[in-house]
């Protein structure tokens, strides 16, 4: 059921969706060759913080979170091209009917379909609301029974037919919407963020962050919060809820230098993080290293192992392969063993705390010696 604040939210929205509400937006620079075939009504009734459209590439398959009037979504249909593909995902029918009329005139003018709007709530990617809608209105809730067959009736459909299934998107993109999300749900809506990218996928969240905590007394004013103010998460606690998820590698790509708000004393700013999904498999022993090059003494990653620098710490092979990967790949060096160990032979890795590799797993020996003084078979 929605709580004060989730039907506050629609309803600003929903009328955000009709007449322009300038508060709800802060200035943003996009990319104006991918507005040329944005319909007018869709940039002037769509709102954000920022363009997380930006770091899209080609073939990729992305969902939009709270995707508005579909502006994001549309631009990001021209970063992927025609083999990729966009899912928006917003629970205002207002939004989505803007969106979904006018979807078919940037497909003619880009020259194809890729964009495809969804009815759901981001912190529950599962559920598709038009399908419990459809339910809903074939059999109404007229008593504690049927309410409860209802709740049923969804997780079947959550089990069945998920809106969005686990494992199936490379990037989650948002703008400015995470806060709007209420506190007791913000938890779950990260991990299901994490659930529906693929291994090695990513997240590009453009959102309203606070310099501190924002106080209870803020978050229950409904007005604030349908603004993007006081559902805020701190900068902190923001980059803590991608860790605690289990992403990985959270960078902020974008933070905005002066606050778009400041409220009771506390600064409402812009930022973009991008936060990784690890590959998963099992932690095996190859007797492989990776150094890390600096210029810090040391740093230490999201699961609390920390690399010396310009030491070869022991690393699994999962780790190994992460470390060539963004946003790792110009921070570390991978080193392999001089005898490779097959990973049908690797044994379970145990490395915590981080040991340093002894220089004989390592050594590179080639044939050969510059000790004869022959240029022929120098090395150098």
């Amino acid at each position: 059921m929605a709580s004060h604040l989730e039907t506050k939210v629609k309803e600003r929205y929903a009328s955000a969706a009709h007449q322009t509400e300038a508060a709800l937006c802060c200035p943003v620079q996009y990319d104006k060759s991918l507005l040329e075939v944005i319909p007018a009504e869709v940039i002037e009734k769509d709102y954000g913080c920022g363009d997380p459209s930006q770091y899209l590439r080609e073939g990729e398959t992305v969902l939009d979170l709270g995707s508005g009037t579909g502006k994001i979504c549309f631009m990001a249909a021209q970063k992927v091209g025609p083999h990729g593909k966009v899912i928006g995902v917003d629970m205002t029918d207002d939004m989505l009917e803007v969106a979904r009329r006018h979807a078919p005139t940037v497909a003619e003018r880009i020259g194809y379909q890729n964009v495809v709007f969804k009815k759901g709530r981001i912190q529950d990617l599962s559920l598709d609301l038009e399908f419990w809608n459809a339910h809903l209105s074939n059999q109404p809730i007229q008593s504690s029974e049927a309410f409860l067959e209802a709740l049923k009736h969804a997780d079947t459909l959550r089990r069945e037919q998920p809106m969005i299934a686990s494992d199936s998107v490379d990037v989650v993109v948002s703008n400015c919407v995470l806060n709007l999300v209420e506190s007791d749900q913000k938890k779950s809506l990260f991990r299901e963020i994490h659930r529906v990218i693929r291994q090695g996928g990513r997240a590009v969240i453009s959102d309203i962050v606070s310099d501190e905590p924002v106080p209870e007394a803020l978050r229950q004013d409904a007005h604030l919060w349908s603004g993007c103010i006081s559902g805020a998460l701190s900068q902190t606690e923001f980059l803590e809820g991608f860790r605690e998820a289990g992403f990985h590698g959270m960078t902020l790509l974008k933070r905005d230098d002066q606050p778009w708000q400041t409220v009771e004393g506390i600064e409402f700013r812009s930022v973009t993080v991008e936060a990784f999904k690890s590959r998963q498999g099992p932690r095996l022993e190859r007797h492989q290293a990776v150094i890390y090059k600096g210029p810090f003494a040391s740093v230490t990653d999201d699961g609390g192992h920390t690399y010396l620098r310009g030491q070869p710490m022991a690393v699994c092979h999962q780790t190994f392969e992460r470390m060539g990967l963004k946003p790792y790949r110009n921070l570390f060096e991978r080193i392999e063993p001089s005898d490779p160990v097959l990973a049908e032979k690797a044994s379970a890795f145990h490395g915590s705390p981080m040991q340093i590799r002894e220089p004989k797993e390592l050594k590179q020996t080639m044939s050969g010696s510059c000790s004869d003084n022959s240029s022929d078979s120098c090395c150098c």
